[in-house]
């Protein structure tokens, strides 16, 4: 049981430190890394959960999804944007297989659906750094 522990406080970090890099590489989200960290680690450890959560820069984000607040919709619009341009750059330049386009293409179209659709927007009209 302490081994499992172990394990979700590791990869609790890991998905901690992608979401940090989120912050200033453009089309690498933070939200849903900040999420699954608190998830994360609220099985490992409360510890690093109310560190995390109670943090003046990143608890904001979790603690507004979990109160059904969602992201507010300059930030969806803004993840969109860099999503697509990403996957736009990426399926003209860097991506010969089509195959592999097209499973880019619909992760993308599914991505986006969840982001604009299925996750709940904010009334909070009030600037947001980042996803």
């Amino acid at each position: 049981m302490q081994l499992v522990k172990i394990i979700w406080v590791i990869l609790g970090t890991i998905s901690l430190l992608i979401g940090l890099i989120g912050i200033v590489v453009p089309g690498l989200p933070t939200t849903p890394f900040l999420l699954l960290t608190a998830a994360l680690y609220i099985r490992s450890s409360e510890k690093l959960y109310k560190a995390l959560i109670s943090n003046k820069h990143l608890g904001k984000y979790i603690l507004d999804f979990r109160e059904g607040k969602g992201l507010p919709l300059k930030t969806k619009i803004i993840s969109l944007i860099m999503m697509w341009t990403m996957i736009t750059l990426s399926c003209s330049f860097f991506i010969e297989i089509l195959w592999l386009r097209l499973v880019i293409i619909v992760l993308g179209i599914i991505g986006s659906v969840v982001m604009f659709f299925i996750l709940p927007t904010s009334e909070n009209k009030s600037e947001d750094k980042n996803q």
